[in-house]
C-alpha cells in the first residue's frame, strides 16, 4: 500500500483524503463535530465554507446571477438548478419508466412513491409497515398521545419536546427565543426560523420538475409533488382507505373511528 495514501486514510470508513486538512474535515462526518458557528443565529457547521454559504441568508448576498432573467442565488448549485427552468433540461431519468426530472431529488421521490413497495418501518402497536420513519412516527400518534414531557415549574405536560420548550419560554420566561433579524418574529426551533427567513426572499429555490411552480421549503415542494401522481401514501388502518394527503386521512380517521366505535385518543 502507498504509505502516503495510508497516512491520510480515515480509520472509520477507510476513505483516502488528499491531505491532513481534508482528513480532519472528513473525520467530522463521523464525530459530528461542528466547530464553525454563525455569528447571527448560532447555527453550527462542520466547515468554514458552509458558514459562508449560510451567512448569505442573513446578509442577502447573492453572487450567482442568472444570465436569462433577473434572478440571483446564494449558491452556484441553486443557480444551476434554476437554469433548467429556462432550458427545460431533465437529466435525471427513471430507469423503470419514461419519466425524467430536472432534479435528482425529484427522481428519488418518484421512485420511492411510484415504483418502490419497500416499507422497512413497522408500527410497534399494530405492526403496520411504512416507507419512511416520519410516516411511521405520525401513525403511532393514532395509538397514543402520551404526554412524556413535563414542566418543572407547573403541572403542564406535553407530547413533544418543542411544545415544552415553547411553554417554558412563554409561561416561565426560561430559555432563549430565536429572533428573525429582519422582522424580529420569534421562534423556538432553528429550522422554523430558517424557513421563515426564506420567506423574506423573493427567490423560491425548490422547483417542481413537472410544472413551473417554485417553493420556499422542501416540505412544501414534496407536498406539491402529490399533485402530479395518483399514488395515495396515507392509509386509514381501520378501513384501509387510502388518501394522497396527511390532513385528509386525519379527518377521515376521526370520522371512521366514531362510526366503528373506536376512541381516537
Amino acid at each position: 500500500m502507498n504509505s502516503h495514501r495510508s497516512k491520510f486514510e480515515c480509520t472509520e470508513c477507510h476513505k483516502y483524503c488528499q491531505g491532513s486538512r481534508a482528513l480532519a474535515v472528513h473525520m467530522r462526518s463521523h464525530s459530528g463535530e461542528k466547530p464553525f458557528e454563525c455569528t447571527v443565529c448560532g447555527k453550527r457547521f462542520s466547515t468554514s465554507g458552509e458558514v459562508v454559504q449560510h451567512s448569505r441568508i442573513h446578509s442577502g448576498d447573492k453572487p450567482y446571477k442568472c444570465h436569462m432573467c433577473d434572478k440571483a442565488f446564494r449558491q452556484s448549485a441553486h443557480l444551476n438548478r434554476h437554469l433548467r427552468v429556462h432550458t427545460g433540461d431533465r437529466p435525471y431519468k427513471c430507469s423503470l419508466c419514461d419519466k425524467s426530472f430536472s432534479q435528482s431529488s425529484g427522481l428519488r421521490t418518484h421512485k420511492r412513491l411510484v415504483h418502490s413497495n419497500r416499507r422497512p418501518y413497522q408500527c410497534p402497536f399494530c405492526g403496520k409497515m411504512f416507507k419512511t420513519n416520519d410516516k411511521m412516527k405520525f401513525h403511532v400518534r393514532i395509538h397514543s398521545h402520551t404526554k412524556r414531557y413535563s414542566c418543572r415549574h407547573c403541572l403542564d405536560r406535553f407530547v413533544r419536546s418543542d411544545q415544552l420548550k415553547r411553554h417554558l419560554l412563554v409561561s416561565h420566561n426560561e430559555g432563549t427565543w430565536l429572533v428573525c433579524n429582519i422582522c424580529h418574529k420569534k421562534f423556538v426551533k432553528s429550522a422554523n426560523l430558517m424557513e421563515h427567513i426564506r420567506r423574506h426572499d423573493v427567490v423560491k429555490p425548490y422547483v417542481c420538475s413537472d410544472c413551473p411552480k417554485c417553493f420556499y421549503t422542501v416540505r412544501e415542494w414534496k407536498a406539491h409533488q402529490m399533485v402530479h401522481t395518483e399514488y395515495k401514501q396515507f392509509c386509514c388502518f381501520l378501513c384501509n382507505k387510502s388518501f394522497k394527503y396527511k390532513n385528509y386521512v386525519k379527518k377521515h380517521f376521526k370520522r371512521c373511528s366514531d362510526i366503528l366505535g373506536f376512541s381516537s385518543v
